[in-house]
Formats: C-alpha cells, structure tokens, sequence
C-alpha cells in the first residue's frame, strides 16, 4: 500500500488560484496553510488579506479573514488583535502595499510592539496593477514606469523596509526569505512558523519578508524569474535574520 507523503492542507480550500503561473503566492499560500494545520489554531486564527495580487486570498485560506483597505493590514490586525487577544492575526501583505502606501501603518504597528505577524511578499513590481515600479523595485530595473530601469538619482534608492522595522523597539523578529528553491521555501516555512509561534508567546511584532517571483512582469520565464530572484534581488534584499529576540524565548 503506498504511504501518502503529500496532500493538501487542511486550511487550504479546493479553489483553483488565479495567480500567474510561477507567482510565488501560490507557494506561500500553501505555507501558511500547513503551518497554521501544524500549529493546530485553525480555529483561532484571522487573516487579513491585502488590496493587491492577493486581494482574493480570502478565496483560498480557510480561515477566518478580514480584508482591509490598501497598505493598511498592520492598522486592521492590530484592532482585531486588541479586540480579541486570544486570536493569532496575521496581515499577508505586497511591496507595494506595506512598503508604500502602508508604511506608516506598519512602522508604527512595530514600533508599538503590536502582537500581530506580517507577512511581506516582495516582488518588486506593482503586480495586479501592471508591473509598475514599486518602493523596492531595483536600481537600474525596468519597470512599466522606469523603461529604461530605476534611475536612483530621480527615482531614489529601493527600500529595505525589514531593515527599517528592526530598529523599532517593539519588534522581535524579522527574517528575509525567498521561494524560488526547494531550500529556500523550507526556511520560508521555519520562518513562518517561528513568527506565528513568537506571537503565540505573546512576544511582539514579527514580519517575515518573502522574495517572490513575478516571471508576468518581469517578462521571465518562470525558471529565469526563479534565477532572477537569486543573481539580482539578493543582492539588494540579502536572506538572512535581520532581528531576533524570541530565540530560546518561545515555547
């Protein structure tokens, strides 16, 4: 009899996603459903999806979601948070969303110390919209607004908003992470994990910042996006832990 090694997760509706073929949203969607399986808080958890690629996320995640206006996840899981503590509340948010029109939102939720997790989908692009440029596009990438790619004398420098947020006090962790390798995704998932378990603990705020493929406006095959993201965004985005104060403090 063969041993299944595989399925489904439990929190992850029987719905076809209408992302792209090679978005990694449909990766860390399926992420987020394992680990909130794994965790055992189906029941306890709220998601509060974007205006953005993710907009309908609420489509796939079975689980309680509240959508909130563009760039203002931290500020609509921060008042379901206060509101019912007991619940594990996570904001699934683009660039364009929590790097741009949400930044205040975001730094502020952090520099409180809200006991919410982030998680932060960079793409690089303004995706649902149509590639435009966006806060962490590159420097010299092009864009359907930079042509001839981001000019940092007229266009400024990408913006590393994990960076940012780790120098607020009331953040605990904060890790970069990718989903264009089978490596990548698994320390994707740990990191994750290791977010919802500090807010579980009560710890403070976490963030969990996923370089993700966009091959639609890239103009990438899905292998070359996946290489994209490894030659070109790492260098700018570096994966690694930006901060942690819950190692050997979460349960």
């Amino acid at each position: 009899m063969a041993k299944k090694v595989f399925q489904r997760p439990k929190y992850l509706k029987k719905a076809v996603f209408h992302y792209c073929p090679g978005c990694g949203h449909s990766i860390i969607h399926r992420l987020i459903a394992e680990i909130i399986e794994e965790l055992d808080i189906g029941e306890k958890v709220i998601g509060v999806p974007p205006a953005g690629c993710a907009v309908l996320a609420y489509d796939y995640f079975d689980v309680d979601m509240g959508e909130s206006p563009h760039g203002r996840g931290a500020a609509v899981a921060t008042g379901i948070k206060r509101i019912l503590p007991d619940r594990i509340v996570f904001s699934y948010q683009g660039d364009g969303d929590i790097a741009a029109i949400g930044t205040a939102e975001t730094i502020h939720a952090a520099n409180r110390g809200e006991n919410i997790t982030t998680i932060f989908v960079n793409n690089g692009v303004y995706g649902m919209t149509g590639g435009q440029m966006a806060p962490t596009t590159l420097a010299g990438q092009n864009s359907t607004t930079t042509p001839g790619g981001r000019d940092v004398k007229r266009d400024g420098f990408p913006l590393d908003l994990s960076e940012m947020l780790a120098i607020a006090r009331g953040s605990v962790y904060i890790e970069r992470t990718a989903v264009n390798s089978p490596k990548n995704i698994m320390r994707t998932k740990r990191a994750i994990t290791k977010a919802f378990k500090a807010q579980m603990d009560g710890l403070g705020f976490s963030l969990v910042e996923i370089l993700s493929p966009c091959p639609t406006n890239w103009k990438l095959s899905s292998v070359d996006a996946c290489k994209w993201v490894e030659e070109s965004m790492v260098k700018t985005f570096p994966l690694k832990v930006i901060k942690d104060e819950v190692e050997g403090a979460i349960s």
